[in-house]
């Protein structure tokens, strides 16, 4: 009985790449093409970042949504326009809270459908203040119907923001926040694989801005049913946090106490689990 000589198996190891050399001849790639593009050179000229038709479309847009808003104002029941005003702090938000509270009960179809519009805008615009709006919903409406009014109108708000920011948006972030934007392509990149998990766990931790979140998001290529589905979920804690807070609003004294460590720890305690399955793949491919 003979026995077959052994084989010599050989690998031609110059044509490995791991992938994290894959993901980082990626990015350079990526951020080559985004120095030398045209809103990176208006940037070091120090030119308005925004080109003459995306500065249209954006005042265009702007138009619409602002004549829209005007029209269902006109529209509403007569009031005292004088006191329904953006409240800026938690004694304006009261102030508020007390002068609509009536309105509410007695018109609550026009109430809601002008409380969305003004949601929404504001959310699509990057107007700050959406924090008091979630805070009048837990007071007007309870915790129930305040939580699917608030979730409802910033997912809204936040789809809209995308798809604005995929027309226009690219050299506004690049302007503003171009180290926090490469950093953000930088992680995308490496979970590509995982990526809801990871924008669940940005949407339900501060670690990074709700409003960054929303216009880099079309830039750095995520795909809008995974950021649709990650804001809707990853909304609800925070949001939960904030309508339970307007139950008691005579006692609440500053937003910030809103966020205390306790609550920032649940967060980031839910976030971590969300994002577990990602860690732990990540460690088995290493292995």
């Amino acid at each position: 009985m003979s026995m077959a000589a052994p084989r010599n198996i050989v690998v031609d190891t110059s044509r490995l790449v791991t992938r994290d050399e894959e993901e980082k001849k990626s990015m350079d790639m990526s951020c080559a093409a985004e120095l030398d593009s045209p809103t990176a050179k208006r940037f070091k000229e120090g030119r308005f970042p925004l080109s003459s038709w995306e500065f249209a479309a954006a005042f265009g847009v702007s138009l619409v949504f602002s004549t829209g808003l005007f029209c269902l104002y006109l529209s509403m029941p007569p009031t005292e326009y004088g006191k329904l005003k953006l409240p800026r702090t938690i004694s304006d938000l009261r102030i508020l809270k007390d002068n609509l509270g009536m309105y509410a009960e007695v018109y609550p179809t026009k109430f809601i459908l002008g409380y969305c519009s003004t949601y929404i805008f504001m959310q699509t615009f990057m107007i700050p203040g959406t924090i008091f709006m979630s805070l009048l919903a837990g007071a007007l409406f309870g915790v129930f119907r305040g939580l699917l009014l608030v979730v409802f109108n910033a997912t809204a708000g936040a789809s809209s923001c995308y798809f604005l920011s995929k027309l226009i948006g690219r050299p506004i972030v690049n302007w503003m926040w171009p180290e926090k934007l490469r950093f953000f392509r930088a992680e995308i990149a490496k979970r590509r694989d995982k990526l809801l998990n990871y924008m669940l766990f940005l949407r339900i931790t501060p670690t990074l801005p709700n409003l960054f979140i929303n216009l880099a998001s079309p830039i750095v290529d995520i795909p809008f049913h995974i950021f649709f589905l990650a804001t809707v979920i990853g909304l609800i804690p925070a949001a939960y946090i904030t309508v339970k807070a307007g139950l008691t609003l005579g006692e609440l004294k500053s937003v910030k106490d809103l966020y205390d460590f306790k609550t920032l720890s649940v967060l980031f305690l839910i976030g971590a689990l969300i994002i577990l399955p990602t860690i732990l793949k990540r460690k088995r491919i290493y292995e």
